[in-house]
């Protein structure tokens, strides 16, 4: 019996090429965008990895720092230090803003991390790919490689110049922003001491008020200008355990002595990708979606006019006595090679191109399986159009005219 099927791809093999090729690069792009959200994830979970927090401690009936705003009192971290179980209790701060490197701004997220040392005080990067670790009380900055900035570039962060002492590698925010690590004093007044212009107008206004003028309030004006400037907050209090501590214990704790609120790791990780991600998410499952139905809408419109190209061969086929389910077989056949092409170059695509997208790119190995099998089934459902058409094919039009 004559394969129709692979004779007709041989004979048109340049139209088989060109919309193998169309259909790949919807396919590429179907798995970047399957992709972006598994990057989505995977920064949302390299944050509370690279953070090296068994709880985070933020303000009570808050989400925490990375969901909404948090602000504690810099003080706070000594009370839970003597909660029994507590191993570790280090503030951080974390603002993200645009930082100037020449005439160049890099949007990023600052963190300042409390004086100590990597691998003991939370929050601290974890590991450096060159360079130091902080060791100045002011003035020193660890980024990542993200930033595109080099060992000894100096970068400013309001009103004042830091020079890149490390570099490290995949510390982001959960949107994908690099950190730039900065002493906690330097972060502090970054993001909550006023400049000194607002200082000033702060004071007029504090004159201004009578009742600051009364003589039987002596030094009130200094006691209130005083308490604006030298309270100082953090957004959130990085707590690591003994070992063997239940954390469930810990945060019970914290949040009945202390009234703040406390998360654990499971906690933080289901507000980050079960709520702040969770837009994202439905996003992306629209449009792979709408690329699923546009690629099917392809496949099904070249093989059904592949198929009217060959009504008389088909006919032919019928009248000699050929099975149907061999036709429909052959159809099908065109169909899948059509699907194995497009998926060769969306996989290719997809690889070369993930590296240059702005946001990370994670594509897993089973993602591109799931990917071929859906792949092959839009084929196969794509063809019954064709199919159904074809054996409605008369074998009297072999004969006629």
């Amino acid at each position: 019996m004559i394969n129709l099927a692979s004779r007709d791809i041989l004979h048109s093999w340049g139209k088989f090429i060109f919309t193998g090729m169309g259909l790949g690069l919807l396919i590429g792009v179907t798995l970047v965008m399957a992709g972006v959200y598994r990057g989505l994830v995977s920064d949302g979970k390299s944050l509370l990895d690279n953070s090296g927090a068994d709880i985070w401690v933020v303000q009570q009936d808050t989400l925490g720092p990375y969901a909404e705003p948090s602000s504690l009192n810099d003080d706070v971290y000594r009370g839970i230090l003597g909660i029994p179980g507590v191993e570790q209790a280090s503030n951080i701060t974390y603002l993200t803003m645009q930082v100037r490197h020449h005439d160049k701004d890099i949007r990023v997220m600052v963190v300042g991390i409390a004086p100590g040392m990597a691998g003991k005080t939370p929050g601290w990067p974890p590991f450096l790919v060159a360079g130091r670790h902080i060791t100045r009380s002011h003035y020193e900055t660890v980024v990542d490689i993200a930033t595109g900035l080099q060992l000894g570039d100096k970068i400013t962060l309001r009103r004042n110049q830091y020079t890149v002492v490390g570099l490290t590698r995949r510390m982001v925010s959960s949107g994908g922003d690099p950190m730039v690590f900065i002493p906690l004093k330097d972060a502090q007044e970054a993001q909550f001491l006023k400049n000194n212009e607002a200082i000033w107008l702060d004071r007029r206004k504090t004159q201004a008020n009578p009742e600051f003028n009364r003589p039987n309030v002596p030094g009130l004006l200094d006691a209130v200008l005083a308490s604006k400037t030298s309270n100082l907050s953090v957004n959130s209090v990085l707590v690591t355990l003994k070992e063997g501590i239940d954390p469930a214990r810990v945060i019970n704790t914290i949040e009945r002595w202390k009234y703040l609120t406390a998360y654990g790791r499971a906690d933080m990780e289901e507000i980050l990708v079960g709520k702040m991600i969770a837009t994202s998410a439905r996003q992306i499952a629209m449009f792979l979606v709408i690329l699923a139905v546009v690629s099917a809408a392809i496949v099904a419109f070249i093989i059904y006019t592949l198929t009217m190209d060959k009504i008389r061969e088909i006919a032919v086929l019928k009248l000699i006595g050929t099975r149907n389910l061999t036709i429909a077989a052959m159809i099908v056949q065109q169909s899948v090679v059509l699907g194995i092409i497009g998926f060769v170059v969306g996989k290719i695509t997809s690889s070369f191109s993930a590296p240059y997208f702005p946001k990370y790119v994670l594509i897993m190995p089973e993602d591109s399986v799931m990917g071929f099998v859906a792949v092959m089934v839009i084929c196969v459902l794509a063809s019954l159009v064709a199919i159904r058409m074809a054996l409605q094919v008369d074998p009297a039009d072999a004969v006629g005219g």
